[in-house]
């Protein structure tokens, strides 16, 4: 049975889904001020993998990703270039949706942009207003951590170091992974000049950065998710925050299993604009390599532990995709058209698939896997109808995967 690293309880858990007839899924997506680098993709891709292995084993997925596109950054960075933040936005969110299909990532059900559910997020403000968890303060409306029971349940946060004084941290997002521990801002009121504002019943507004993810989950779920997905860094003043809000409002947890993938290093540090490091897909197409061997790296590595970029390593592993692809392509030589029969070989592939991806995910494991029972295969003795059959199940693998023919 399928097993997950659940951050919520800092254990591994046989996974079951929250609703019996479909696994629900919400996975925070692109925060679309500027282009998605392969940093963002590994987090991506982990949850590509995931979505498609849980459709492997049988279940039926139903899966969001929001995308942020109205927040302080998307602001500063529209002003800085001249453009409006739907210009800004959407050409990010164009590129991001063709860089998804290029890495052949299974488009979402459901894509809701921050700025399309502006009424889901007030009708959540009014609930906490009327219930006192968020109040007022001047022209905002700020979240009062400590009105939550369990507040940092998530990460772990100890709250009884919290300090007596009130603070309000009024900013949509901060730098590093240090807590903020004070109430944190909801709804920034408009002030004079301000151009993003929604004339709602609560007054003139925008929607902070933590409270939009309750309001586009709310458009389309409404019980307990069975998974909610995000990269390590959503663990520090994000995730969190997401419950809060929600589990505010609705009588019921906001997800099941709460899972979070690793960063993506470049010789061994993270990308960042200062540092000059940060990579994208074409940048690595412009090397040579093709969309499948940019895919298998940043999923060929466990995805909650870091991944180290760097030129001789995606060298090494675009290669070892290269090999594997070629023992499959001599299988496929000696292979008639047809669903060939289920041999030794076929089922030991099935089986070390399922027991490594049953694994928490191990992608890097399975792939492994498969690679040493081919290798120990000659093509050349197998008859066409073994063949086949090889063939067949790996394209049954390769629908996870996305990387092998």
């Amino acid at each position: 049975m399928l097993s997950l690293f659940n951050s919520l309880g800092k254990k591994t858990e046989v996974f079951h889904a929250a609703d019996r007839n479909v696994v629900t899924i919400f996975t925070c997506g692109p925060s679309v001020y500027q282009r998605a680098h392969i940093g963002n993709f590994r987090t991506f891709l982990f949850e590509d993998i995931l979505a498609r292995y849980l459709e492997y084993s049988g279940f039926r997925v139903k899966r969001g990703m929001n995308i942020t596109d109205i927040e302080d950054k998307a602001i500063i960075e529209a002003e800085k270039k001249k453009i409006s933040v739907n210009r800004l936005t959407g050409q990010v969110i164009k590129e991001f949706k063709r860089e998804m299909k290029a890495l052949r990532m299974k488009p979402p059900d459901f894509l809701p942009k921050a700025s399309e559910s502006i009424s889901e997020t007030v009708a959540i403000l009014e609930v906490l207003l009327d219930r006192g968890i968020a109040y007022r303060h001047g022209g905002n409306v700020y979240f009062d951590a400590l009105k939550f029971p369990g507040f940092g349940k998530i990460y772990g946060l100890d709250t009884s170091a919290w300090p007596p004084k009130k603070r309000r941290f009024h900013k949509d997002t901060y730098p590093g992974t240090r807590w903020n521990k004070g109430d944190f801002i909801l709804w920034h009121g408009c002030n004079k000049g301000d151009r993003y504002c929604w004339d709602t019943v609560i007054g003139k507004g925008r929607p902070a950065w933590n409270i939009q993810d309750p309001g586009m989950i709310s458009r389309h779920f409404d019980k307990t998710l069975s998974v909610y997905c995000g990269g390590i860094d959503n663990l520090f003043r994000h995730h969190d925050y997401t419950c809060a809000i929600l589990e505010s409002v609705r009588p019921y947890p906001m997800a099941k299993f709460w899972l979070h993938c690793h960063h993506l290093h470049v010789k061994g540090r993270k990308m960042s604009k200062s540092r000059g490091n940060i990579l994208y897909t074409d940048m690595l197409k412009k090397q040579g390599y093709a969309m499948a061997e940019i895919r298998f790296f940043l999923i060929y590595g466990h995805y909650r532990l870091k991944l180290n970029y760097s030129g001789a390593r995606m060298k090494k592993t675009a290669e070892h995709l290269k090999s594997f692809r070629g023992i499959v392509k001599n299988i496929r030589n000696n292979a008639y058209r047809g669903t060939g029969k289920v041999s030794g070989i076929s089922r030991d592939l099935k089986k070390t698939f399922i027991e490594h991806m049953d694994n928490d995910l191990d992608v890097k494991g399975a792939f492994d896997g498969l690679f040493r029972i081919l290798s120990s295969a000659n093509a050349r003795n197998l008859n066409p109808s073994e063949a086949s059959g090889i063939i067949r199940e790996l394209r049954k693998t390769d629908e996870v995967f996305q990387c092998l023919f």
